[in-house]
């Protein structure tokens, strides 16, 4: 039981995983199309204040939920994609999950939270404020382009994975066990036309 069971729970944190992927891949492109955008054209440092208020009010169950779930459901999948190698889907679903967690995980941890850090630390009164605001949009949005790209790849590999497809439209025909299920057609014509009589 154990063995039919492994599958359908992978299965479900891939969709999981998959889902997640693409909230957060959603919120990083809003930062990237329009939010920084937007805050940049703000008069003064305005735009400065708000990213910090920002980056106060983002350490939320919500977002922290969504982001590090889906980073859980990710190295699950790695493992066991790992140790079962040889299972359907399973090289999408490392390729997925390692999109995320290298692209969007270890890019937030190592390269962005580190430009939120020094921007948390500028006071917008100090005379190179204007200067660290620009620095910070140029550098921040680059690493926010990388992890926007790489969530989204990861929710595209991983809804392929979760629907058994290998390829974009090509997907693997169901087992032969199930196949040998269905019933024939001309039954299920005979017992239809038998019953409407």
């Amino acid at each position: 039981m154990l063995v039919t069971m492994i599958p359908r729970l992978i299965s479900l944190v891939t969709l999981l995983a998959a889902l997640g992927s693409g909230v957060i891949g959603g919120v990083f492109f809003a930062f990237s199309s329009f939010v920084l955008p937007a805050l940049v054209r703000l008069p003064g440092l305005q735009g400065l204040a708000a990213m910090q208020s920002i980056n106060v009010v983002v350490l939320n169950r919500s977002f922290l939920g969504s982001f590090v779930g889906t980073a859980l459901a990710c190295a699950v999948l790695v493992v066991d994609a790992l140790m079962r190698c040889s299972a359907p889907g399973a090289k999408l679903r490392l390729a997925g999950a390692l999109a995320y967690l290298i692209g969007s995980l270890l890019v937030t941890g190592a390269l962005n939270v580190p430009w939120n850090d020094v921007l948390a630390a500028t006071q917008p009164h100090e005379r190179d404020a204007a200067r660290s605001w620009a620095r910070f949009v140029s550098g921040w949005s680059l690493w926010n382009h990388v992890r926007t790209t790489a969530s989204i790849a990861a929710a595209v590999l991983l809804m392929l994975a979760a629907s058994g497809c290998s390829r974009y439209r090509e997907c693997s025909p169901p087992p032969a066990a199930q196949l040998g299920q269905l019933p024939e057609r001309s039954k299920v014509a005979g017992s239809t036309g038998s019953s409407t009589r």
